[in-house]
């Protein structure tokens, strides 16, 4: 039987993190839609394409091959896994993520990439309201502004990334309001999912609550 597990939620509240690390407990394989979206943002912004013309972007992204080794983002054969976590693309990929056209395009994709695997643990904006509506189990992780603020601020400084965290705050409400205002696929829990605040909580700690309800038997 085919399992996927969906983690959504908003932009710092451990997901990528959470995710990953459920993936390797479980031994299941990890699905970064982020991922995706990042690559096709780093391509147009190579290509100096206009970040609000949909057509443009859906075209692009028809013709980009994009990868997800283990623990690596490949873009036409090119190992872009530090390039999409830069400042310039975490800002730019809201307009890939708010194009029709590409988000048809990224769903495809999505889907494909399951059904090369027989257990999945995919975490991003939509998964389990749009992209897998009948996963096996569904999680919406969030946490407080300044909580994720923080966590995306310490990714950034890790990075080597000078930015400040006002800033970095500032950018998670707004993308916030962003996410959960737009008309295509929202941000949203999905009305099955099992809510999870973060705020405060070791990111292992959460791993392992979810791990728990996922070995649980479902009934």
């Amino acid at each position: 039987m085919k399992r996927v597990v969906t983690i959504d939620g908003p932009a710092g509240a451990g997901k990528s993190t959470v995710a990953r690390k459920l993936a390797d407990r479980l031994g299941w394989r990890l699905l970064d839609t982020g991922a995706m979206y990042r690559a096709v943002t780093l391509a147009a912004l190579r290509d100096r394409l206009d970040l609000q013309n949909d057509q443009a972007l859906g075209e692009l992204a028809a013709k980009l091959d994009v990868q997800l080794p283990e623990g690596r983002v490949l873009l036409n054969g090119e190992d872009v896994s530090e390039a999409i976590r830069t400042v310039e693309v975490t800002q730019a990929t809201r307009f890939s993520a708010d194009s029709p056209s590409v988000r048809r395009r990224l769903v495809d994709w999505q889907r494909h990439f399951v059904e090369s695997f027989r257990e999945v643990v995919t975490e991003g904006r939509d998964q389990g309201t749009i992209v897998f509506p009948d996963a096996y189990r569904k999680f919406y992780l969030t946490a407080s502004h300044d909580e994720r603020a923080r966590r995306r601020h310490a990714e950034f400084v890790a990075r080597g990334v000078a930015i400040s965290l006002e800033t970095v705050l500032k950018d998670v409400i707004e993308r916030d309001a962003h996410d959960s205002a737009r008309e295509i696929a929202p941000m949203k829990a999905a009305d099955d999912a099992r809510r999870i605040d973060s705020t405060g909580l070791d990111l292992d700690e959460v791993v392992r609550l979810i791990e728990r309800e996922i070995l649980e038997p479902t009934g």
